[in-house]
């Protein structure tokens, strides 16, 4: 059986996290471009995702072949920029050639529920993803994974109601979808995610503890979230 615990990565600062993470990222899109024509990554929200964004818009790619997922998504009105999809759009999507058909939202403006089926029927054929990216809040959550919140085992995109972070009703991937990729990047960077950072190592019972995947999981942490 192979390993699938994950495998933690200290780095001295958030700006060596984010520039790992964006060559890993290119690196894992030309092996999935060569083996199998293209490259499904789910993204993150987020400070240090977005500083990876920024980076990818001067980095030469295959954005033609490129397949863009979201983890999760906040119930808002589809042009608000608090929005996950639009943010990526801002510093990254829009100023790239991925195909605009590549580029896969969640319908949250829709309604959580409505939302969370939809995005379930898009993404159930596309299984496995090449690459999921995730972050990790200072209370546990990943993705909109809440700690004390109910999760769907069994679902592949869940509703999310009472949020305990504004706004309350939001769309997310479950662990069964996020678990469902060949590779996991979860990135963790300040020393406001410490606590949570330790508490999950310690094997706390945290959202992020139950993302489980048979390809590889690496933690990407700068020294301040590490306590190094």
């Amino acid at each position: 059986m192979p390993d699938t615990s994950p495998d933690f990565q200290s780095f001295a600062s958030a700006e060596q996290v984010a520039e790992t993470t964006t060559r890993r990222l290119l690196a894992a899109a030309e092996r999935a471009i060569a083996e199998r024509g293209r490259f499904q990554i789910v993204l993150a929200g987020g400070r240090t995702p977005l500083a990876v964004y920024r980076r990818l818009v001067d980095r030469p790619a295959d954005w033609a072949r490129w397949h863009v997922f979201f983890g999760d998504e906040r119930c808002l009105p589809a042009d608000d920029p608090e929005r996950n999809s639009l943010a990526a759009r801002a510093v990254w999507l829009d100023r790239v050639p991925i195909p605009p058909d590549n580029i896969h939202p969640i319908r949250a403006e829709l309604g959580a529920g409505p939302a969370a089926a939809r995005y379930a029927g898009l993404i159930r054929d596309r299984l496995p993803f090449d690459l999921v990216l995730l972050g990790l809040g200072e209370d546990g959550h990943t993705a909109s994974l809440f700690p004390d919140h109910a999760i769907r085992d069994a679902a592949l995109v869940m509703p999310v109601h009472d949020a305990p972070k504004p706004p309350p009703d939001r769309v997310s991937l479950t662990p069964l979808a996020l678990g469902s990729s060949r590779a996991i990047l979860i990135l963790v960077t300040g020393r406001g995610k410490h606590e949570a950072l330790a508490r999950w190592r310690a094997g706390a019972d945290l959202p992020v503890s139950r993302i489980v995947t048979s390809g590889r999981l690496e933690v990407l942490m700068d020294a301040e979230a590490a306590g190094d």
